[in-house]
């Protein structure tokens, strides 16, 4: 089984290639994302309406998608680490000079910054949650794939879609890179939404030159840093204190980990802070009512903005308030380590934790923990072809849960799986979401009360599963060195309160 790869794009269709190190300038479009939301609570009903007769529009979140409960709205914002425009045709050069962001050939269709949104009806605190890119979680209908890092989830579903086109005779850039990127939203908001089982009422998309465009529109944006920086990778060369950043000075900012105690985690406090910044600045500098900034910004948004169909925006304006209000607050989800699987550096989660902090914050009753023992007998099968041992581990593991531990043997490599027998769904569910949100399904061959768990060659055993003390078979996943935390709260850190300028490292 290969490594899940970077999505890159050549020729107009993105395909996987060998990793290797490059200089992204698109990790965090958070800022500019929001400000297609931030807007929505400051401008008048009739630049609400063009706003909303213009902008580019997906169904990926299908009309029968489960959906928040009260009047809530949660929104997925996506920003997308690619050079090429709508079309797929590659962006000015003078663009990807001033983001010095390399040809359209580098990067690709990963999605590096993924935050989840909860609006209330109510008028109370926005709450935000970003995803670590690299959060190793279970994944649905890519070829050869049940794991994949989730930023990669889009990219790779994008090109293997294109490819099925390409067999059915399809040879028009426009229409592959048009279905191909309908695909990768639709595999993109399916792996959140099974990730932490919570709705996705609507999405927004921005890539690289949405990033650009709406900075720059934005005439400069107030940060503060904790501590003077200076990075080659990324171009940030700040003093410590509070500054104003221009559109090729903020991405710098907020893409910069080497040099920081918590690399990745430390970038995302930044996406954090540059949003509330945003939020801060349209609150306070009369954006609202300088006509011209202000048509800049919907001009832009109606170019490089995707958001989901049927979103009424005008309608959501009320709703939206609080996102310029001031009452916003930024969280990392926690990761509990590091792993390397196919020899990529991958985080480690724990499913039913990331979904229980995320559920309890959106106000979505968790499902009723039983207090029964699981009746149902567990059968685990290893198809990994490279982890001895792990099948043992995982019917050990599921026996201390209370499962009866049933055959555990070696199968051929097949995606990672559960099934189940009649009378066995509750407890099949309850299996799956400890072994990392494997795929759950019914199987008429197996005995009443019987589940069979499969274990795909990407398989990895969650932390909350893991015996402690030496061992592990070859191909088991290493630990990798956790990095220093600056918090008592985890590598991930503190809330960001969305209510000023907050400093950062």
């Amino acid at each position: 089984m290969r490594a899940a790869p970077q999505v890159r794009t050549r020729g107009g269709s993105g395909r996987p290639g060998p990793r290797r190190s490059l200089t992204i300038a698109g990790r965090v479009f958070v800022g500019m994302l929001s400000v297609l939301v931030l807007l929505l609570s400051g401008i008048t009903w009739a630049k609400l309406r063009d706003l909303s007769q213009g902008l580019h529009t997906s169904d990926a979140i299908s009309a029968d998608a489960p959906k928040s409960k009260d009047g809530a709205t949660n929104i997925l914002l996506i920003g997308l680490d690619s050079r090429k425009d709508q079309d797929g045709n590659q962006l000015p050069p003078e663009i990807l000079d001033q983001l010095h962001a390399g040809d359209g050939n580098e990067g690709g269709y990963n999605t590096n910054t993924l935050i989840i949104m909860h609006v209330p009806n109510d008028g109370g605190k926005v709450t935000a949650f970003s995803i670590p890119r690299d959060d190793y979680v279970a994944v649905q209908g890519i070829p050869g794939y049940d794991h994949a890092k989730i930023k990669e989830a889009y990219g790779l579903k994008k090109y293997y879609t294109e490819q099925d086109l390409a067999k059915q005779g399809v040879t028009d850039r426009h229409t592959l890179e048009t279905q191909g990127r309908e695909a990768g939203r639709k595999a993109t908001i399916q792996t959140v939404r099974d990730f932490l089982d919570v709705p996705i009422d609507r999405f927004a998309e921005v890539n690289l030159a949405g990033f650009y465009d709406l900075a720059t529109a934005l005439d400069g944006v107030e940060v503060c840093l904790n501590h003077a920086v200076k990075d080659s990778y990324s171009g940030a060369d700040f003093p410590a204190g509070h500054q104003t950043l221009n559109g090729s000075q903020a991405l710098a900012f907020v893409r910069q980990r080497h040099g920081l105690d918590n690399g990745d985690l430390d970038r995302t406090h930044r996406q954090q802070a540059f949003l509330a910044s945003v939020a801060q600045k349209l609150r306070s500098a009369g954006t609202f009512t300088d006509l011209g900034k202000l048509q800049k910004l919907i001009d832009t948004a109606k170019k490089d903005v995707v958001i989901s169909s049927g979103w009424d925006v005008t309608a959501f304006a009320g709703q939206a308030q609080n996102l310029t209000g001031g009452k916003m607050e930024f969280t990392t989800l926690p990761i509990e380590g590091y792993a390397t699987i196919d020899k990529q550096s991958v985080n480690k989660v724990d499913v039913a934790k990331v979904q229980s902090i995320v559920q309890t914050a959106f106000g979505v009753k968790p499902p009723e923990a039983s207090t029964a023992k699981p009746a149902s007998t567990v059968d685990v099968l290893n198809g990994t072809g490279g982890q001895p041992g792990v099948a043992t581990k995982v019917a050990d593991a599921l026996a201390a849960k209370g499962f009866t531990k049933g055959q555990v043997d070696n199968t051929a490599s097949q995606p990672s799986s559960v099934t189940y027998g009649s009378g066995a769904k509750a407890d099949a569910d309850t299996a799956a979401a400890l072994l990392g949100g494997l795929a759950v399904a019914a199987d008429n061959t197996l005995a009443a009360g019987h589940i069979r768990v499969v274990l795909g060659p990407k398989f990895s055993l969650p932390s909350a599963l893991e015996q402690t003390g030496p061992g592990g078979g070859a191909g088991q996943p290493r630990q990798a060195a956790t990095p220093t935390a600056t918090t008592d709260n985890g590598p991930q850190g503190q809330p960001v309160d969305g209510s000023g300028i907050p400093c950062v490292n």
